[in-house]
């Protein structure tokens, strides 16, 4: 069975719709009152990354950064160790793919891997949603971007038995499969978030894994709140994110745009590590990646459009719900 990623590439002519997000009393209300706690940055590319701020993410980097505690497992084609904005982020990787490398020649996993991690006011490239943890680069797919599911299962249990405390895994499979599905009820019995993209045909036939419950599972939306191009939808979509013409990192010191369910997918991940650095366990099970799951999905904006689940992530509203303290 192979796994196809889920990413959309959208040429460089493609035109961005730039609407006005029009926002709720509550949520303006929200922006002012956070504006003084959005630290400064010196990224060069930030003004081109409109997804920061349509989730509030700055305004919640004077609370948490994340933690290098909290490793994330990229699982996707590789990541480029060396880029200029990912310099000294990835701690560890393995190769699972059909690839001779464990290098990332296709492009699709350091642009995930930047949007969930790169570093932040460095005077140079883009802003990380979480710039504080660290990397673990499980190349599952090869060079032309696919992979198997019994790679996919293999990556998650070597990531998890490794420390991860958070998973991206932004690839998905039109049909179910036992082994992915034991790898991902591993995963969560072991305490990790395990953030799964809903996948681009343009649909609402379940995925996988993102259809297992213990993942989160993500469609993306443009600058208006409308689902982006393509992006799957259905009542097994937990959350929404943007994924819509998403500038980040690229193998060589390059940026570039990418579309999909993605992108959408890294932004959540971003923010799972923001909670996870700052999470209690108010249950005594021993972990918090429930309590992490419940802050994001029970904080979301609500926005117009069917099939998109409890609505689009906001950073602030979910710190604020994990640390009392935020913005009062």
């Amino acid at each position: 069975m192979t796994v196809a990623l889920v990413c959309l590439f959208m040429s460089g002519s493609i035109v961005v719709d730039v609407v006005s997000v029009a926002e709720d009393s509550e949520q303006s209300n929200y922006a002012v009152s956070a504006q003084a706690e959005v630290p400064s940055t010196s990224d060069t590319y930030l003004d081109r990354q409109w997804a920061l701020d349509r989730l509030h993410s700055p305004h919640v980097w004077g609370v948490t950064l994340g933690s290098a505690d909290i490793l994330v497992a990229v699982l996707d084609t590789g990541i480029d160790r060396n880029h200029e904005d990912l310099v000294g982020k990835v701690v560890a990787e393995v190769n699972f793919s059909d690839s001779p490398v464990v290098d990332d020649l296709h492009g699709h996993g350091t642009h995930i891997a930047g949007i969930i991690a790169a570093n932040t006011d460095n005077s140079m490239g883009i802003a990380g949603v979480a710039p504080g943890c660290l990397l673990m680069n499980v190349k599952v797919a090869d060079d032309n971007g696919r992979c198997d599911a019994a790679a996919v299962a293999e990556g998650i249990v070597w990531a998890v038995d490794r420390g991860a405390r958070v998973l991206n895994i932004s690839l998905c499979v039109s049909e179910p499969s036992k082994e992915l599905e034991e790898a991902i009820i591993y995963a969560w019995s072991r305490g990790a978030v395990i953030v799964v993209a809903a996948g681009n045909d343009s649909g609402s036939v379940s995925q996988y894994p993102a259809y297992y419950p213990e993942c989160i599972a993500v469609t993306a939306t443009r600058e208006d709140d409308s689902r982006s191009p393509l992006a799957n939808y259905g009542d097994w979509v937990d959350v929404a994110a943007p994924g819509y013409q998403i500038y980040s990192t690229l193998p060589d010191d390059q940026y570039g745009y990418k579309t999909g369910t993605s992108q959408a997918a890294a932004y959540v991940t971003g923010l799972a590590v923001l909670l996870y650095s700052i999470a209690i366990d108010g249950d005594s099970d021993g972990w918090v990646n429930d309590e992490v799951r419940a802050a994001i999905e029970s904080s979301c904006q609500q926005i117009d459009g069917s099939g998109m689940g409890n609505g689009l992530v906001d950073s602030g509203k979910a710190v604020a719900q994990l640390d009392m303290s935020t913005f009062q």
